[in-house]
């Protein structure tokens, strides 16, 4: 056998008893201190249990729908799944004159949809009554020992920057001067709940839409869930058919001024008959014949805007969208959150790796201290 290759064994087998030498001592510097280690995740674990007693019970409930499109196609289609095969995407190809069910999102996240939630009529046991959303939150809620203590430690900076802008804010207000929306501090405060609150997911595949609600009970969770889907298809719908709603109007307009003008003809013409029974002039006679024209025509436009009204109002019809229900709301009969056991184990994960850590950096710092002191 060669030089090298004795090195090279001898090398392999010295860092590999390195690597034994460094994993005893490991070993035994967390078995020294394991008095510690087991107290720190005692810690960790109590500190789980009180996490997950404290924190608020929560009830979400859920509703998916199938919206359809234009010509009373779904959002996908019957060949969405294979055209999503070939890589074309048939669920964004809803027309020119509808909301794609992808964007019912942003809708969701839309100030004048989160206004109108603000309103919504709920029912809450501890309250034993209806309230409105925004009542309950301002007037009954009563936040939870975690979300004091968050904010007034993590939160702390924000709770102080808010009392100095407050002042700033109400005087920059002045809804009866502006278009332009007003929101008070404390209706922001209820859109960043509700952002987190109620939300709506797509399907891109199937084209199934999902709306929830998490609410602190399971009662309100549903009412807000059914009041959300109500406001957005109410919105959808009103999309959808605003531009054969325009045609209507405009036509209604229009076949009322003309049935006005036909009413008026036709009386004059009847008044001119009744004078002139027995017609022996040919002045009276051409008055007669002028008098049947402009009934004639006025009759013909008269029923031209009435079929065009009727037409109008089944397109209204036609366009309106209908949604399939897949899976109604119900009451949910399980709390969503929290999660007691998944809490625990996050904090006993936690205590685990926080006490290991520990130990080994102040074995690690103590090392360098004592070299330094040494030298």
């Amino acid at each position: 056998m060669s030089d090298s290759t004795n090195s090279k064994i001898s090398s392999q087998t010295s860092y590999k008893d390195n690597n034994d030498i460094s994993l005893l001592s490991l070993i035994k510097t967390l078995w020294r201190d394991r008095r510690f280690i087991f107290k720190s995740i005692g810690i960790f674990f109590i500190l789980g249990i009180f996490v997950a007693i404290v924190s608020p019970k929560e009830y979400t409930a859920r509703g998916t729908y199938l919206p359809t499109t234009v010509d009373g196609m779904n959002g996908v289609g019957n060949l969405s799944g294979l055209a999503s095969l070939a890589g074309i995407n048939l669920a964004s190809g809803v027309g020119n004159s509808e909301i794609p069910p992808s964007l019912y999102p942003k809708i969701v996240e839309s100030i004048p949809f989160k206004m109108a939630l603000l309103e919504a009529p709920l029912y809450f046991e501890e309250v034993g009554k209806m309230v409105t959303y925004k009542e309950y939150y301002e007037n009954y809620y009563s936040p939870s020992i975690l979300v004091n203590i968050k904010k007034y430690t993590l939160g702390l900076p924000s709770v102080i920057i808010k009392l100095f802008k407050k002042e700033a804010v109400e005087e920059a207000k002045s809804p009866s001067q502006s278009p332009i929306l007003a929101i008070s501090a404390l209706d922001l405060g209820h859109f960043r709940r509700l952002s987190n609150q109620v939300l709506i997911s797509y399907n891109n595949k199937d084209g199934i839409v999902e709306v929830s609600a998490a609410m602190p009970d399971a009662i309100a969770a549903a009412q807000l869930t059914k009041f959300a889907e109500q406001i957005l298809q109410k919105e959808v719908i009103a999309f959808k058919i605003k531009n054969a709603k325009e045609q209507l109007s405009f036509t209604e307009e229009r076949y009322n001024e003309k049935r006005e003008e036909f009413e008026k003809i036709q009386s004059e013409l009847g008044r001119f008959r009744d004078r002139n029974q027995n017609i022996s002039s040919a002045y009276a006679l051409n008055e007669q014949n002028k008098l049947e024209a402009n009934y004639n025509l006025a009759f013909s436009v008269y029923s031209e805007l009435a079929k065009q009204m009727e037409q109008a109002k089944l397109q209204v019809s036609k366009d309106t969208p209908v949604f399939s229900v897949i899976n109604p709301i119900t009451i949910p009969l399980e709390k969503s959150a929290p999660k007691r056991p998944v809490i625990i184990a996050i904090f006993l994960v936690l205590g685990i790796i926080v006490s290991i850590l520990w130990v080994l950096l102040s074995d690690y710092i103590s090392k360098i201290k004592h070299i330094w002191l040494a030298s």
